[in-house]
C-alpha cells in the first residue's frame, strides 16, 4: 500500500492528471497481490459509481447549471448591489455577499470563483481595485459554496461516511454565516485603509429594498427548501437532488428565462462535471479498496486510541494533516481518499461526526485556494490575468480570515452543531 501512494504522489509530481495518478496506483497495489484476480479493478470501478447514495451528486449539479442559466445570478447579484454597495469598497463587498448567496446555488467552490471573477472583476479592476486582489476576494468568496448546501464536499462526505447529509448541511450554515462576516470585516479594514469608495451614495430605502428581494426570493430559499425537505422527510438525499432540478426548472418558468438552448447548455455542463466527478469516484474504489484490504482504517483508528488520549488533540492533529495535504491534492480527491479512513478514527475518538464532517470538508477546501496546486487560485489568476504572486501578497488577509474561522468552528462545536441539533 505505501508503495501504490508513493507512485500515486509521484505521477502528481510529474504532472500526470489526479484521476489517472489514483487510478495507476490502485493498479499497482492490485498487480503486487497474487491473490486478488485483476477483474477486481475493473468490477470495482464500475459498482461504485452505482451507489444508490451518490446520485444527489449528478442531480445537484444539474440544479446548480440550470439556475445560472436561467437568470439567477443576475437576480442574487442585483440583491446584493442592493444590501452592501452603500458600504465602503461596496463593490467588494457585493462580491462577498454574492458568493455566500451563490453558495445555496452552485455548491461548487472552483465554479463560484471563476463566474463571480468573469461578472465582476474587470469592474472591480476598472475602479481601482488591484488584479491580485480581485482574485483573492473572488476566489476565497467561492470558498463560501463549500459550506452553504448543497456543498458537493459534504454530500460526498456523508455518502461515503454514512453521515447524515441533512445535518451537515444544517452544520454548514453556521460556518458559511461565520465565514461571510469574516471576509466582510476583511474587506471593510482594506477599504478603509486603501480609500475604496461605496457604489451608492446611501442605503437603499424600503421600496427598492423589497423589490430587489422579491425578484431574487426564490433562489434565496432554495437552500432552506433543501434543508426542511429533509428534516421533515419529503425527501431523501437521493430524491432531494431530483427536486432541486425540478425546482430550478419552475423557477426558470416563473422568471420567464426558460427556454431550450439555456436548458441544452445547462445539460452539457452538467455531463462534463458529472463525468469528472464520476471517474474520480470510480478510480478511488480501487485504490480505497486497497486501503480496506490492508486494515488502514482500523490501524489509524487504533494509533488515535493508543497515541492520543484527547479527541480535541486528535481533531487538531487531523485537521492540521488536512491543511499541509491540501496544498498538493485537490479537495474532493481528498475527501473521497479520506473519508473512509478518518470516519472511523473519528468515530474512535468519540468525535461528532457531522462536526468532523464540515470541518474537514471546509479544511481539504482551503487548498483550492493556496499554492502550489490550488485549482481556484489558478482558475481566478487566470480570469484576471494576474500572477500567483500578486495574488499570494494581496490575499494573505482572507487566508487569516479563514484560518480564523477554522479555529473558532473547532474550539466552538456550537457554532457548527447549533442548527443541526435545532432542526434534527
Amino acid at each position: 500500500m505505501v508503495l501504490s501512494f508513493l507512485v500515486f504522489l509521484a505521477l502528481l509530481l510529474l504532472g500526470m492528471p489526479v484521476v489517472f495518478a489514483i487510478g495507476m496506483g490502485g493498479l499497482l497495489f492490485f498487480l503486487g497481490q497474487p491473490g486478488l484476480q485483476l477483474t477486481m479493478p475493473v468490477q470495482l470501478a464500475l459498482s461504485e459509481t452505482q451507489n444508490f447514495s451518490l446520485l444527489a451528486i449528478p442531480t445537484f449539479i444539474l440544479a446548480s447549471n440550470l439556475m445560472n442559466e436561467l437568470g439567477i445570478t443576475r437576480r442574487l447579484l442585483t440583491f446584493a448591489h442592493t444590501l452592501t454597495g452603500f458600504l465602503q469598497g461596496g463593490l467588494a463587498q457585493v462580491s462577498v455577499l454574492l458568493g455566500f448567496l451563490m453558495g445555496g446555488v452552485s455548491g461548487s467552490a472552483i465554479a463560484d470563483a471563476t463566474m463571480q471573477a468573469r461578472l465582476l472583476g474587470p469592474e472591480m479592476v476598472r475602479k481601482g481595485y488591484p488584479a491580485g486582489l480581485v482574485a483573492a476576494l473572488q476566489g476565497f468568496s467561492g470558498l463560501l459554496a463549500v459550506a452553504i448546501p448543497p456543498s458537493i464536499g459534504l454530500i460526498l462526505y456523508g455518502s461515503i461516511g454514512q453521515v447524515s447529509i441533512g445535518q451537515l448541511f444544517a452544520g454548514g450554515i453556521g460556518v458559511g454565516v461565520l465565514l461571510a462576516t469574516a471576509y466582510m470585516a476583511t474587506v471593510a479594514l482594506l477599504a478603509r485603509r486603501r480609500g475604496y469608495a461605496p457604489e451608492r451614495p446611501r442605503p437603499p430605502g424600503a421600496p427598492e429594498l423589497w423589490r430587489a428581494f422579491r425578484e431574487s426570493f426564490l433562489a434565496v430559499l432554495f437552500p432552506f427548501l433543501l434543508l426542511f425537505s429533509l428534516r421533515f422527510g419529503v425527501f431523501v438525499p437521493s430524491e432531494v437532488g431530483a427536486a432541486a432540478v425540478v425546482y430550478a426548472l419552475l423557477v426558470g418558468l416563473v422568471y420567464r428565462e426558460l427556454s431550450w438552448e439555456r436548458v441544452v447548455r445547462a445539460f452539457a455542463h452538467s455531463v462534463r462535471d458529472v463525468g469528472m466527478v464520476a471517474l474520480l469516484i470510480a478510480m478511488a474504489a480501487v485504490l480505497g479498496y486497497g486501503m480496506k484490504w490492508e486494515m488502514v482504517p482500523q490501524k489509524v483508528s487504533a494509533f488515535f486510541l493508543e497515541a492520543i488520549q484527547d479527541p480535541q488533540v486528535g481533531l487538531a492533529l487531523i485537521l492540521l494533516a488536512l491543511l499541509l495535504l491540501g496544498t498538493i491534492l485537490d479537495s474532493t480527491v481528498m475527501i473521497i481518499l479520506l473519508t473512509p479512513i478518518l470516519v472511523p478514527a473519528a468515530r474512535a475518538l468519540g468525535l461528532d461526526l457531522v462536526h468532523f464532517g464540515v470541518l474537514m470538508v471546509l479544511t481539504c477546501a482551503v487548498g483550492l485556494l493556496t499554492p502550489p496546486v490550488g485549482l481556484s487560485m489558478y482558475s481566478v489568476c487566470s480570469v484576471m490575468g494576474c500572477s500567483i504572486g500578486a495574488y499570494v501578497r494581496e490575499g494573505w488577509p482572507f487566508l487569516l480570515a479563514t484560518l480564523l474561522v477554522l479555529v473558532l468552528a473547532f474550539l466552538f462545536p456550537g457554532i457548527v452543531l447549533f442548527l443541526p441539533r435545532l432542526l434534527f
